[in-house]
Order: structure tokens, then sequence, then C-alpha cells
């Protein structure tokens, strides 16, 4: 059977319990469970019922981006998640996904979603997006983030041929990642809802929109020449 680890990155969040419990129930069973405390001084004690079930370490704070690359260096799965402290999967997401991603062998994929608020009521429709061709997605990811980095999974050895994550970006250091990978990798999509991403005040996209826009323009800088390029061949290939 397939290892699949997912990776929690941990710092001061109320939630993680119900995070943890998500991946204690899914219904897949070879999966490895990461949690990496990023200096957190809060909720600590929430983990410890779920030290026996999981894999824990602790390090000085430093972004989200360097908690998931200790956890992806960790990690002994043959794929990659990740899962936010605040967000819940559906019991069956691992299993969908990986199952998903066999039939049509995929390195990189991404499912739909709904939101919750903070007493995990449910309070939108699914809000996933993928566009309809490899151009669209290409010209979506020049310009932002069309991507919820807790539906990905990700085959381990993508991190062989593009990196890690960029711990320089505090803020889009997933967006950043995700175009490094569409541009070796073809990137799928699992139509149903497997995830439940939690909106509340605390969380960072809320609390550091101006950075983020900012840090955005930063990544469509960095990556401009190789997107308009690979977006011109590919309108190449459409219409020849």
């Amino acid at each position: 059977m397939l290892k699949v680890s997912v990776i929690v990155p941990f710092f001061n969040c109320p939630f993680i319990s119900h995070a943890l419990d998500s991946l204690l129930n899914q219904t897949y069973n070879d999966i490895e469970i990461i949690v990496i405390n990023d200096g957190s001084t809060l909720y600590k004690e929430k983990i410890v019922p779920y030290l026996d079930k999981i894999i824990y370490t602790e390090k000085e704070n430093g972004g989200t981006a360097s908690a998931l690359n200790v956890g992806i260096k960790l990690a002994t799965g043959d794929y990659i998640c990740w899962l936010s402290s605040d967000d819940i999967y559906y019991p069956q997401k691992v299993a969908l996904q990986l199952e998903y991603m066999l039939l049509h062998n995929s390195f990189f994929s991404h499912t739909n979603y709904y939101a919750i608020n903070t007493k995990g009521i449910i309070i939108t429709p699914p809000i996933g997006f993928h566009p309809s061709s490899k151009l669209e997605i290409l010209k979506q990811m020049s310009k932002g983030n069309i991507i919820n980095g807790c539906s990905t999974m990700i085959n381990k050895n993508v991190f062989n041929y593009v990196g890690l994550f960029d711990e320089t970006l505090l803020y889009t250091h997933d967006y950043e990642l995700w175009v490094r990978i569409i541009q070796k990798f073809d990137l799928h999509y699992l139509s149903e809802p497997l995830l439940l991403s939690r909106i509340h005040e605390n969380m960072g996209t809320k609390k550091y929109a101006p950075f983020i826009k900012e840090e955005n323009k930063l990544v469509v800088s960095r990556h401009k020449n190789i997107m308009t390029k690979l977006i011109s061949e590919c309108i190449g290939k459409e219409n020849p």
C-alpha cells in the first residue's frame, strides 16, 4: 500500500484538534501525520492526546514555508499532503484523491472545497476553481494563485525536480511552488469537495492582505518570462 504523509504546520491555533481528528478519521489506512510546531506558545496542550499517533517536532518560529519544508524532509510517504491546523479533511479525502491520481497518472492534484466558519458550519457553495484547459491554467497561474494548498496531493518525487517551498516568502510560498510545479507537471483536479477551509479573523490571508498583494507581484515578476514562454508554446500547439 502506498503511504501518504500529511504535514500539519502548527502555530498558536485553537482548532488543531479538529484538524488532527479529521486525519485520524481518514478511510485510508496508511497515513503518516507529521505535526510541525513552528514556535507556538499557545494551545500546545491540545496536541498532547495525539502524541502517540503522530510524528511531532518543535522548531523555532520561521513561518509556514519553513515548517512545511521540515515536514517534507521528515516524510517517508510516497505522496505529500498539507493540512493547515485550522482546516478539516473529509474522511475520504486521502483515499479518493490518491485513487484519482493513480487513475490519471497524476503527480500534482487539487480538489474542490467548502469554506466554514469558526463553529465548523459550511458558509459557501463549493469554491474550488480549475480552468478548462492547460492554456487557461497557465494564464490564471501567471497572475495569481487558484489552488488551495490544503486541497493538494503531490507525488514526493516532484520535489526532486522543483525543490521545496521558498522560505523567504512569508505569505505566497504556496503560490510560488505551484508555479514551479506546473512548469514541469500537469495539474489535475478532483471536483468533489474534500476539504473544509476555515475562515476566521486571525487567518493570515485576512491579517496580512496588503503584504500578500505585494509578495504576489514579486512571484509574478519572478516567473514572468518562463510563464509567458509556456503560454506561447501552448497557444502554438492549439493553433498549429
